[in-house]
């Protein structure tokens, strides 16, 4: 028998085709990511230093800190609402003197009656308003005119200092 001869041919690979649709490269819109806000103290934070040298300084102290007339008006509107009020004289803090310690209080009331609950909320009111300690005296007019009348020290001092009459029945 003969045998008969084959030439080896190559067999050509056949690329794979996929029926599913081609994917396009499409730019999808940036997300922005925003990152939390850093804290006043963080890293990298702005920080301002004043110059206690500056010749304005005062000035500059006593703009920022000025208690405008609407807040004294809406002290003199609680302090009605809290009793019978004769006189409220507010100096210290409320003025903001450059020495606020040497007076003996902030708030010097005379009234009849008070009540006391709403005394409290007033005074944490007024502390943060202030951002501080809010010093007061109540007095019974009866005690006040005979404390004016003796030229009492306490009286006398916070009447002939700085300070300012917000309710003023008795004439003082």
């Amino acid at each position: 028998m003969v045998k008969a001869k084959h030439k080896k041919t190559k067999v050509k690979k056949r690329k794979r085709v996929s029926l599913a649709r081609p994917r396009r490269k499409t730019k999808r819109p940036t997300r922005r990511v925003t990152k939390p806000a850093k804290h006043a103290s963080g890293v990298g934070a702005p920080r301002y230093v004043l110059n206690r040298d500056f010749q304005f300084i005062q000035e500059l102290r006593d703009l920022i800190l000025k208690s405008s007339p609407a807040e004294k008006s809406e002290i003199a509107e609680r302090l009605q609402r809290i009793g019978r009020v004769k006189l409220a004289v507010i100096s210290g803090i409320f003025l903001n003197k450059e020495n606020p310690e040497t007076l003996a209080t902030d708030l010097f009331i005379v009234a009849d009656y008070i009540d006391r609950r709403k005394f409290q909320v007033f005074i944490k009111y007024l502390e943060a308003e202030t951002g501080g300690e809010v010093r007061f005296v109540i007095m019974e007019k009866e005690e006040f005119q005979y404390r004016l009348s003796m030229f009492d020290r306490f009286v006398r001092v916070l009447l002939e200092g700085p300070h300012e009459k917000l309710i003023n029945r008795l004439g003082v």
